[in-house]
């Protein structure tokens, strides 16, 4: 048997598995806690779960501009319940009702004496947006390993502290 028709016969076999076996519908867990430790949002809400297990395997698989997307969605969404649980959303609504884009969103919490951020996450939120940011908007930026990698730590803070300014944990 010459190797392309074992190549062949192979694809065929990945391809008939995946068709009877497709992937979960709600998505399926990262294997590892490479850039958020599950942990930290662990028992919260459902879909900050699969926020993180999304970012964790986005970039186990090496798509780390889907990560960083998703790295942009979770601080949005942390930032929006942080608001809503103190009963503070309309500070970050327009005249029609409509949350605030993330950079407003960023520049309320900062400015919110309520919740007295640390310094290190007003520093970090900037960063996390401009990697998400360009990996959604940018015609010519792709993300790489490492700008995902030097997130993480900043990441760390940023969900740990909105978690609990929000009283999710």
């Amino acid at each position: 048997m010459d190797i392309e028709a074992m190549l062949l016969g192979i694809r065929e076999l990945r391809d008939g598995v995946r068709a009877r076996n497709p992937p979960p519908e709600e998505g399926a867990p990262s294997s590892e806690d490479h850039i958020v430790y599950f942990a930290l949002v662990r028992g919260t809400r459902p879909y900050l779960e699969r926020i993180v297990h999304q970012i964790n395997g986005s970039y186990e698989h090496g798509w780390y501009d889907a990560s960083a997307v998703m790295v942009r969605r979770l601080v949005e969404t942390l930032i929006i319940e942080t608001f809503e649980r103190n009963n503070l959303a309309m500070k970050i609504k327009d005249a029609n009702g409509d949350f605030f884009l993330l950079g407003e969103l960023i520049t309320r919490l900062s400015a919110e004496p309520s919740f007295n951020l640390s310094r290190p996450v007003k520093k970090a939120l900037p960063e996390l947006k401009e990697v998400g940011d360009k990996s959604a908007h940018s015609r010519y930026f792709t993300a790489h390993r490492k700008d995902i990698e030097k997130l993480a730590p900043h990441l760390r803070v940023v969900v740990q502290e909105l978690i609990s300014l929000a009283r999710l944990k």
